[in-house]
């Protein structure tokens, strides 16, 4: 396919970046070193409709398609990753899978204050012992007349602490495995629901990571996504948009990597000469670009099928392995050709190496996506 933007999306692209890098760009490091929540950007971004982008009008989004809503994380994952991942959580799965399953009260409750940014929110699948397997899991909801009172504890989770709500996956029926998952919005300060280690990451600093531990939590049977059992469904069609956003969020990551290798190597040392003059640099920068245009015309293409309401499960899930992949790829090179000084954090590709390789893991490992995508094949 041919990639190529309406001029509503270019105006929306430019916009964003033009936003990007006047916002966001120069309290990247900021971030990065302190590890703090950037509440003042996301209220920042609030204000200008970028937390819900993709979200209708009725429900106080910006109705963005999916092309621009992946093309808003890139363009926010270029200038800091950190940023770009709590965007893209809240989004793709916690206040989309209310638009899509969530009855009108819950819409009109939840999801309009999420899409205004009055709060943030996260995703609960993941649990110590549980990950790729959804199964698995261990936390249960037991009703009790008009409640459920949730037991156990997730973990990694993206704003844990700092989302207003929290999209929980928990078993209602432990025999029936997938189909004994049901889903449910539970909300910050609700008793019983506490939270427990954060966790310190490699990369991707200020986007909280922590433990979510129930205990006896009652959640009212009204902020049940969904009927009871299809909680399973509601994670996986909220992982197949979140896979395009991650795909976007390593997309910008290699993206930024690449313009630095560029600038790094065209410059001129005192004698004339140039990294860039290295046909062994010239080969990794090709390589890099390559693969950079090849990840976003899948991750598009990808958003362009949603847009358009065709089957995308699995080219989703090939648009977010092949992204990660070229990212954790294109962030070695960068370093590669930065040298010593890439090894350090006087340059950016320090970071984005770090940030990079997360991205191979959540929102579906790469073996999930394979697993994915094999299945269709054999199916």
């Amino acid at each position: 396919m041919q990639l190529q933007f309406t001029e509503e999306q270019e105006q929306f692209r430019s916009k964003i970046r033009e936003f990007c890098e006047r916002e966001i760009e120069p309290r990247a490091v900021e971030i990065d070193c302190s590890d703090i929540y950037p509440w003042d950007i996301l209220k920042k971004m609030a204000g200008e409709g970028y937390l819900g982008i993709p979200i209708p009008a009725e429900y106080c989004g910006l109705a963005k398609n999916s092309v621009s809503y992946v093309n808003a994380i890139e363009e926010i994952s270029r200038v800091s990753a950190s940023v770009g991942v709590i965007v893209a959580v809240h989004t793709s799965v916690s206040s989309l899978p209310i638009l899509m399953f969530g009855t009108e009260e819950q819409k009109q409750r939840f999801l309009v204050p999420l899409a205004k940014g009055e709060m943030i929110g996260g995703f609960a699948l993941t649990e110590p012992s549980a990950g790729s397997d959804a199964a698995s899991q261990t936390t249960t909801a037991v009703r009790e007349g008009d409640e459920y009172i949730l037991n156990g504890a997730k973990s990694f989770i993206t704003s844990g602490s700092e989302g207003g709500v929290i999209i929980v996956m928990a078993m209602t029926d432990t025999k029936k495995r997938h189909h004994g998952i049901s889903s449910f919005i539970v909300e910050k300060g609700m008793p019983g629901f506490k939270y427990g280690v954060k966790e310190h990451k490699m990369g991707l600093m200020g986007s909280d990571t922590c433990e979510l531990i129930f205990e006896d939590c009652r959640v009212p049977v009204e902020n049940r996504l969904s009927d009871e059992g299809e909680g399973f469904k509601i994670a996986m069609a909220s992982l197949d948009g979140g896979r395009s956003g991650i795909g976007a969020q390593a997309l910008g990551i290699a993206q930024r990597a690449l313009e630095e290798s560029v600038r790094f190597a065209g410059a001129k040392d005192r004698s004339g000469a140039a990294p860039a003059d290295s046909q062994a640099v010239q080969f990794m920068l090709a390589d890099m670009a390559t693969n950079i245009t090849a990840a976003r015309l899948l991750i598009y293409s990808a958003a362009d099928m949603k847009d358009r309401k065709e089957p995308f499960t699995v080219n989703s899930a090939m648009a977010k392995l092949y992204a990660a992949q070229m990212a954790r790829d294109v962030t070695i090179k960068a370093v590669q050709i930065h040298g010593h000084q890439g090894c350090t954090d006087r340059h950016i590709v320090e970071r984005l190496f770090r940030e990079a390789k997360v991205t191979e893991i959540y929102e579906g490992t790469n073996e999930v996506q394979r697993l994915v995508i094999a299945k269709r094949l054999l199916s």
